[in-house]
């Protein structure tokens, strides 16, 4: 199984850490949080599957004075059965708790508690009734997922959310089986639905819902929709374009260095050089160096790919690219020597 390539940069906000975990749901996670510190509704928090830390990471940003964060992932262990296997396999090889430790800890001094076994571990690991918000995002297996949701309801408080990541995507079925199970014959209540994650609770949606709604009424980039279906109200949200505000996310402990500073009005004269027997000459100034471009959404993109691509395919393309750098930086018709 390859193994992570883990960078010598540490992420320098939460957005370079690689993962699924799109701004919507960061926007979403924070609000429950804060709804939940709010209304002082005591828990922990617990994630079952946290691939490389990043909504692991903003988990932890939440956490108040007595409470826990519980991580449970297999971080590269051998999986349970052969259908999780294959899984890991195609979707995970890249994953392992060296990586997951080295993103966390670049934003919070210590780690979570991590339990690293199958996530059906939990129960063993968690006291029943102790959490006040699960992040489900384990397997896409119908099988696992089922036995992940009713730990969920088992461990978290009554009026605790649960979110079941992926329960709409074309190549996660059983995902959808195991959440629309719960909702119409296991006492899931929905609370709201995102592009990619399903919001519930087993205690009384509505005050929540309510609130979730005249919080998401005053925004411009989130569009929101309320439909019916099996007597249940769902709440639709979804980003409008590239326009979402962020919520206040975590910040690295590691920060990117500044840019240079902007080229002064100097730039861009030129000085006089003086030559023997000769009326001085004009030439252009040093240029000033170039500030680094900021890192834009295709650049982490790039990255990420890199991060989850074989080590040996990983060195060939920075090869590659070194190559072509060198050759954009050569001078015009200056002459090249020969072996």
């Amino acid at each position: 199984m390859a193994t992570a390539q883990v960078t010598h940069e540490y992420p320098g906000e939460l957005n370079d850490v690689p993962g699924w975990f799109w701004p919507l749901d960061q926007v979403l996670f924070s609000w429950f949080l804060e709804r939940q510190e709010r209304l002082d509704t005591r828990g922990d928090l617990l994630e079952l599957g946290a691939y490389l830390g990043k909504s692991a990471i903003l988990l932890g940003h939440r956490l108040r004075d007595g409470e826990t964060l519980t991580v449970c992932d297999l971080f590269g262990a051998e999986p349970p059965d052969a259908a999780n296997r294959a899984e890991a396999a195609k979707s995970y090889s890249s994953l392992t708790r060296q990586a997951f430790e080295r993103n966390y800890l670049a934003f919070h001094p210590t780690l979570p508690t991590i339990i690293q076994a199958p996530s059906s571990a939990v129960v063993d690991e968690v006291a029943p009734g102790t959490c006040r918000f699960v992040h489900i995002d384990a397997s896409h297996l119908y099988e696992h997922v089922e036995g992940d949701i009713g730990a969920a309801k088992e461990l978290l408080v009554p009026d605790g959310i649960v979110v079941l990541d992926d329960f709409r995507s074309e190549h996660t079925p059983g995902v959808a089986v195991a959440a629309w199970e719960a909702v119409l014959n296991r006492g899931l209540r929905p609370v709201c639905l995102s592009s990619q994650k399903l919001y519930g609770t087993w205690g009384d949606p509505e005050p929540v819902r309510e609130e979730l709604l005249a919080a998401l009424g005053g925004r411009d980039d989130i569009a929101v929709t309320v439909e019916r279906a099996a007597g249940h109200r769902l709440v639709r949200t979804r980003a409008r374009g590239k326009r979402l505000r962020p919520p206040s996310l975590p910040s690295s402990r590691h920060p990117a260095p500044a840019p240079a500073p902007a080229a002064g009005p100097e730039a861009g004269r030129t000085e006089a050089v003086p030559v023997p027997g000769r009326t001085p000459q004009a030439r252009p100034a040093a240029r000033p160096a170039r500030t680094a471009r900021p890192a834009t959404p295709r650049d982490r993109t790039r990255r990420l790919a890199l991060d989850l691509l074989p080590p040996l395919v990983t060195r060939a393309v920075r090869r590659y690219r070194a190559a072509r750098r060198a050759k954009a930086g050569r001078t015009p018709g200056t002459a090249q020597s020969r072996p």
